[in-house]
């Protein structure tokens, strides 16, 4: 796999993580330290028990013949959905570890490292939506067994959420969207970024399109496609509030613009579904403006406990 060089700028180096649902050198965001998920002590193996035999704390799982590195936690009544945690690209379990501890107050919450993320192993070769879709049905089967569940994504992971819950309507009972990709992110760069655009827009360009077609940690190909529906399930979208985008010198503010009309087609996912902005969060809702994230995910999983 060819590796990406990182633009020197902040704003293009952003825009690339943010666009391309990837961290590069640099993107990360090492300000939310509120917790690290922690080995299974006995006392959580008998709340796993509890639980139905269904493992709490931070272990390796086999999905497929892969190694998968999860952490779950917290316990919830019977008509609770599990919520299961999709960080964004070039991040690892331990990014969304406070919002895991925070939500595991209520609820069962876990979230996993894919393939080619963290601790888990790398991808064997190129992955596709259905190829990562995979992965995440083994995941919930081990961690939710029969329950159902919500799916909570940031970026990468919101649109690997968005593309596989109406696959699996039967058991995605809600959709937490946190500044997911676009649907449309290839398309929103070409026209937003010309092909005669130089300097650091040409780069942004060129690196941002070679992502989307798979240069990135996970081999993952990330190409447009229409949003399909998946029933009247609740989908909470959550856009930032921050036009940090706009920063980008001369393509920044249509750039904004493209990434606004993206979290608007994700309504489209059900009939159920409503858009909110986080006015002072950047990319990195859950860590900017941790308060709304976790009302978001809350409000999904009620509403998708009383269906």
């Amino acid at each position: 796999m060819t590796r990406l060089t990182t633009l020197k700028a902040p704003a293009v180096i952003a825009l690339c993580c943010s666009v391309g649902g990837i961290a590069l050198v640099g993107c990360d965001d090492s300000s939310n330290t509120d917790s690290k998920p922690t080995k299974s002590s006995s006392a959580e193996r008998k709340a796993a028990d509890a639980e139905g035999k269904l493992l709490t704390g931070t272990e390796k799982i086999t999905v497929a013949g892969h190694s998968v590195n999860v952490s779950c936690s917290g316990t919830s009544a019977d008509d609770r959905p599990v919520i299961v945690l999709l960080s964004g690209g070039g991040d690892d379990l331990k990014k969304m570890a406070g919002l895991q501890k925070t939500l595991s107050k209520k609820d069962r919450v876990c979230s996993y490292d894919r393939l080619g993320q963290g601790a888990s192993d790398k991808p064997s070769g190129p992955q596709t939506f259905k190829s990562t879709g995979k992965i995440l049905t083994g995941v919930l089967h081990q961690v939710a067994g029969d329950r159902p569940v919500v799916l909570a994504g940031h970026s990468l992971g919101g649109i690997i959420a968005a593309r596989y819950a109406p696959d699996h309507q039967d058991k995605v009972k809600g959709l937490a969207l946190l500044d997911a990709t676009s649907p449309t992110n290839t398309t929103d760069v070409t026209n937003a970024i010309p092909a005669s655009a130089t300097g650091e827009a040409a780069e942004l360009r060129a690196q941002s399109l070679a992502i989307f077609k798979g240069q990135n940690p996970e081999q993952l190909r990330i190409p447009d496609g229409e949003v399909r529906a998946a029933g009247d399930i609740p989908v909470q979208v959550v856009k930032h509030g921050k036009p940090y985008l706009a920063a980008v010198p001369e393509y920044g503010p249509a750039l904004e613009r493209s990434w606004t009309q993206g979290q608007r087609e994700w309504l489209k996912l059900s009939s159920n579904s409503r858009l909110s902005v986080a006015k002072k969060s950047g990319h990195y809702i859950y860590v900017d403006q941790p308060d709304i994230a976790v009302k978001a995910v809350q409000r999904v999983a009620a509403q998708a406990a009383t269906r």
